[in-house]
């Protein structure tokens, strides 16, 4: 006997591979699956990295990655997309030119969120410096959403944030850049008691605030709350309410997070598979 399944959501990740499983593109396809998401794959980037950081990286040909897009969407098909490490010009270019290709982008069938990932929590790059200019023209002005921690914003703007004022200056000037909506996460904001992340719409401003757990480790809390946002983006929610529901769900997360190895260990997204 035969049956036929009614097929889920897609979403697609244009991401590097984390070889310690806490970031990247394994983030990026454990969040899809927590939200019952077909998460699917383009690579890259190839990491050499663990808990304690990152000790080099591979790219991948800039044609193969947009190759992947192109095969993947022209026969399953994208529900929305995201980006994290990028690592290149030559990436970038590629990644944006096959976008329009396939109806990924702000003013496409399919949303597309821009995590722009320069480096890691330790510090180590993960984005060629020249690359940073690639992003602002290339991706930033095709992006529905790009999601920046302060150090991002900090690179692409050249604003250095302290405090919830300087997170709404950051908003406009990545907005006049092109970008439908902004999200400037507050997290890295030093002596702050609470998280805020400020979304800007290119006219209103909407603070999602909540807690500051006391933890260490949140390796791959960035890409864990980008890829949230994508899935239900996938599924049809409004960027708003993608948005407060990856707020949410990230915050989950940081509460289950656990030590791994002898470095920084991973926020999970475990919890909502145990409650499912």
């Amino acid at each position: 006997m035969s049956t036929t399944n009614p097929s889920p959501p897609t979403a697609l990740t244009i991401a590097g591979s984390d070889s310690g499983g806490g970031a990247g593109l394994q983030a990026d396809l454990r969040t899809f699956f927590a939200h019952r998401v077909h998460g699917m794959t383009a690579v890259t980037a190839v990491t050499v990295q663990n808990s304690v950081g990152v000790q080099g990286f591979t790219e991948i040909a800039p044609e193969v990655v947009a190759d992947q897009i192109r095969s993947v969407a022209t026969d399953i098909g994208v529900g929305a997309a995201k980006t994290g490490m990028l690592a290149s010009t030559g990436i970038i270019t590629a990644v944006a030119g096959v976008l329009d290709e396939v109806s990924i982008g702000r003013d496409a069938r399919s949303p597309f969120v821009v995590d722009p990932v320069a480096a890691s929590m330790h510090g180590d790059p993960l984005l060629r410096e020249e690359a940073l200019e690639a992003i602002r023209s290339e991706l930033i002005p095709r992006a529905t959403l790009v999601t920046p921690n302060l150090d991002e914003v900090r690179l692409l703007a050249g604003i250095t944030v302290t405090d919830t004022d300087g997170q709404r200056e950051a908003a406009k000037a990545l907005a006049s850049m092109g970008a439908r909506y902004v999200l400037v996460k507050g997290g890295h904001l030093r002596g702050a008691t609470d998280c805020l992340d400020l979304l800007y719409d290119g006219t209103e401003f909407t603070e999602l605030v909540g807690p500051r757990y006391d933890t260490e480790h949140t390796h791959g809390g960035g890409d864990t709350l980008a890829s949230a946002i994508t899935a239900e983006l996938a599924r049809g929610s409004t960027v708003p309410d993608a948005v407060a529901h990856g707020k949410r769900f990230i915050e989950r997360c940081v509460a289950d997070s656990y030590p791994l190895g002898s470095g920084i260990g991973p926020v999970s997204p475990l919890w909502r598979v145990r409650e499912s």
